[in-house]
């Protein structure tokens, strides 16, 4: 009986482990279950605020804004303006925010020139960027316009932008902007291309190209890991580069 008695014990014993065992497993895959639906709860509502800006379409409705001094500059769907009116240069781009979120302009940077891809795969350094002083925001789904300006004769960018602007030439602008929060920032670089020679120039308006976005908090659909550039090489190499591309 006594025999019995500590069997019996045994198995109560086990029993209640084994319970145990089996609740630890249930909790845990719980747990797992309720992790993996708050960050796709998470990526979801990431993906409500996110700002994604692009050029204009041709049939968007003209754009219209004016500088701090009264200078005014206007874009058609699809295009920029580059102005060089008084030593001051003036900057326009009549944009569309292809993502769901609100987009909010921080920060800009410009050279002079067209710039490839694949002569600058990155965007350009974080000290070249200038902050937005004008609050300017572009609705989800809609369209807005972004403008900024070089007016201090001793900036090192504005002779070469003049130069640019005067004889027709190419310039590259990338903007920095983020969700209504201040995250999910992104940076896109333009191109403010001017029209073939002889064409009608459109009341000065430039056309608008744009050729990457970098997303800076996360990777973006093209991110730039060694891994992904060793693979690129490694196709560029294979079927060799397309000029211009």
């Amino acid at each position: 009986m006594v025999t019995l008695a500590v069997a019996w014990a045994t198995l109560a014993s086990l029993g209640t482990a084994l319970g145990t065992l089996v609740l630890a497993f249930a909790t845990f895959a719980a747990v797992r279950s309720s992790n993996r639906s708050a960050l796709i709860a998470e990526v979801a509502l990431q993906e409500q605020r996110r700002p994604i800006l692009v050029p204009s379409g041709l049939d968007d409705p003209v754009q219209k804004l004016n500088f701090a001094d009264g200078h005014w500059i206007s874009a058609e769907g699809g295009y920029s303006r580059a102005d060089h009116i008084d030593d001051n240069v003036y900057l326009g781009i009549s944009l569309r925010n292809v993502g769901s979120g609100i987009g909010v302009c921080q920060g800009w940077a410009v050279r002079a020139g067209q710039t490839l891809t694949s002569q600058m795969p990155t965007h350009m350094p974080d000290e070249q960027f200038r902050i937005q002083s004008r609050d300017l925001y572009i609705p989800g789904n809609g369209v807005g316009m972004w403008q900024g300006a070089i007016r201090n004769r001793d900036d090192a960018m504005r002779a070469a932008l003049a130069r640019a602007i005067d004889e027709g030439a190419p310039i590259t602008i990338e903007l920095l902007y983020s969700d209504l929060t201040g995250r999910q920032r992104a940076i896109t670089r333009f191109g403010l291309l001017p029209f073939d020679p002889g064409t009608e120039d459109r009341r000065g308006n430039r056309f608008t190209a744009m050729s990457r976005v970098w997303f800076l908090d996360f990777d973006g659909p093209r991110p730039d890991s060694e891994d992904v550039n060793a693979r690129i090489e490694a196709i560029r190499a294979e079927i060799g580069t397309v000029p211009g591309q």
